[in-house]
């Protein structure tokens, strides 16, 4: 006895077809609002650190982490005694470790004197929740030290982890669009302490991968 032999119809094929289409389309375009999102909030980053820094230079006639007398002039403030207090610069690597570095206390500063929020127990190590995040989890910084060969500025706010994709909207957002020049600019993630890297020019920037991204003020 014989059976028809049974099988997808050319409609039911076309129906599926047309479902998994929805469905990659729909995460995909998920991604991309996930994405946006997280640049946005990059941006935000910056510009909230770059007011809090310009009001407590305007509030206190100084700079944080490098302000004279802070423990006076901030209830509960760190005061640094190094030679350099005061010299209007923020001194230490943006990613330091150090309790002592400039860049490290700023934090606690701007925290106390209510320009942002925060713990501010000064603690940068690793993990920290002393530490200022971005929307990734991972560090952000401030200091004048030069972060990244050949970008030139005042002060430089930093952020890691960022991966290439959003790194090249920034650039967009914040300045000419060239990951390489001007005054945002991307390089490799390098450990605190290491030595400065190069800044990568956009085409040769992987949208996966995961860059260290400094704005200079």
């Amino acid at each position: 006895m014989k059976y028809p032999q049974s099988g997808f119809t050319l409609v039911e094929i076309a129906i599926v077809v047309v479902i998994f289409g929805l469905l990659v389309g729909g995460v995909l375009m998920g991604q991309e609002m996930i994405n946006s999102a997280k640049a946005k909030s990059y941006v935000q980053d910056f510009r909230i650190i770059q007011s809090a820094l310009y009001g407590f230079q305007d509030r206190f006639k100084g700079i944080p982490g490098d302000l004279r007398d802070a423990d006076i002039k901030i209830t509960g403030a760190a005061r640094l005694t190094s030679i350099t207090v005061g010299n209007g610069q923020i001194d230490g690597d943006w990613d330091s470790t150090n309790v002592s570095d400039e860049s490290c206390v700023a934090w606690q500063h701007m925290r106390l004197a209510g320009f942002l929020a925060g713990n501010t127990t000064v603690n940068c190590d690793a993990a920290s929740p002393y530490l200022q995040i971005n929307a990734d989890g991972n560090r952000v910084g401030i200091s004048s030290t030069v972060p990244i060969t050949g970008i030139a500025g005042r002060y430089y706010i930093c952020s890691a982890g960022v991966v290439g994709k959003i790194a090249k909207q920034l650039d967009i957002q914040l300045d000419d669009g060239k990951t390489d020049s001007g005054l945002f600019r991307v390089a490799k993630q390098k450990a605190p302490g290491a030595p400065v890297e190069p800044a990568i020019q956009t085409a040769d920037i992987e949208d996966p991968t995961a860059y260290t991204v400094c704005l200079a003020i």
